[in-house]
């Protein structure tokens, strides 16, 4: 079918297209006149004509006449539609301008960060690690207790934009994980494919919950219900989503480590040359699996490191020294005696 653009303006020709080729353009048409109580049949009839064979009473129902509904049903359609197409949250950078410590000293600096970056932020616990990704999730603007200031291209915010819901600019998954539907793991997929409109939900469904299934490394079932998911499991299932259906530009995690998922693979499934990502973590690998990293100390930001060539071949050697670490823990589970010597980590297990 050939595709339709709808604009303000065009109504009167909306009105006139026929009800079973709006549906099939805009399949959203369903869940309207399903609101409204409203039997889109026969669909060979046109928009305006099912609109005038409505009766006055039935309209009444929900405070509208025929000449309101034909103009709700057309602001609906151009507003799906930009929804649809616009570009949402696209960021050319994101500026963090510095603040304070929790003694009040200014911060040493501030960051710049960029699209298709994956930056950690470390240092002690207590430190302050998890202000800073409160501070970017709020778009901060001199107003938390770090005085930071949080600027998309590097812009203040103002509160409507800062505070709207229509789009968020900042995805955040803490370390607890809590669903509060009773949604099976594919009907909630779906839902949220649905919310943004893609095109090819089942297809879209089945790659988000692959790329769950192999970072969480226990397997679960599309029926299973989220409720009913380990903490790995629903951290897993969440960085899967907003790798492939998120729409916001950056990325918050805290402690990935402790989710019990693959970290590394779960990095590498986030890289997205149109997100920023930021992760806190006490992992050296997943440190070093970042660009850079964001070091805190005392509340404030110290100083901003850059990942060395020498220390991503040291990386290498943390990576293998980690496998033989998961070897020893799927031993453990399975009730085994762990009896190595050093050739385990230094030579061959």
């Amino acid at each position: 079918m050939k595709k339709m653009n709808v604009k303000r303006g065009s109504d009167t020709d909306l009105l006139n297209i026929r009800v079973d080729a709006l549906m099939g353009e805009y399949p959203y048409l369903k869940d309207f006149f399903n609101a409204l109580e409203i039997d889109p049949c026969p669909r060979q009839s046109t928009l305006a004509k099912l609109i005038k064979s409505l009766s006055a009473d039935h309209l009444s129902k929900f405070g509208l006449d025929h000449e309101s509904l034909s103009i709700q049903v057309t602001e609906f359609i151009a507003t799906m539609e930009q929804c649809r197409h616009r570009g949402h949250g696209k960021l050319e950078h994101l500026v963090i301008e510095a603040g304070f410590d929790k003694t009040a000293t200014p911060e040493a600096m501030g960051i710049t960060l960029l699209p298709g970056e994956v930056v950690s932020v470390v240092g002690p616990t207590g430190s302050g690690k998890s202000q800073l990704l409160s501070d970017i999730e709020c778009l901060a603007q001199g107003d938390t207790p770090s005085g930071r200031k949080v600027l998309p291209d590097g812009k203040p915010m103002d509160a409507l934009s800062r505070f709207s819901g229509d789009f968020r600019l900042v995805a955040q998954l803490s370390q607890n994980m809590n669903f509060v539907m009773d949604l099976t793991v594919e009907a909630f997929l779906q839902m949220h494919a649905e919310s943004r409109l893609i095109d090819n939900i089942s297809a879209k469904t089945a790659q988000i919950y692959q790329a769950a299934v192999m970072l969480a490394g226990e397997p679960f079932s599309l029926d299973t219900s989220i409720t009913s998911l380990s903490g790995g499991q629903s951290r897993a299932l969440m960085i899967a989503d907003v790798a492939y259906l998120s729409a916001s530009p950056v990325v918050l995690i805290d402690e990935i480590e402790n989710a019990g998922i693959d970290r590394v693979k779960a990095i590498s499934l986030l890289l997205n040359k149109e997100k920023i990502v930021l992760i806190a973590t006490h992992d050296p690998l997943l440190a070093l699996s970042c660009d850079r990293r964001i070091v805190i100390k005392n509340g404030g930001i110290a100083d901003v490191v850059k990942t060395l060539d020498a220390e991503k071949k040291s990386a290498a050697c943390l990576s293998d020294l980690d496998k033989k670490l998961g070897l020893l823990r799927e031993r453990l589970r399975r009730g085994k005696h762990l009896i190595f010597d050093q050739n385990f980590f230094f030579g061959h297990p």
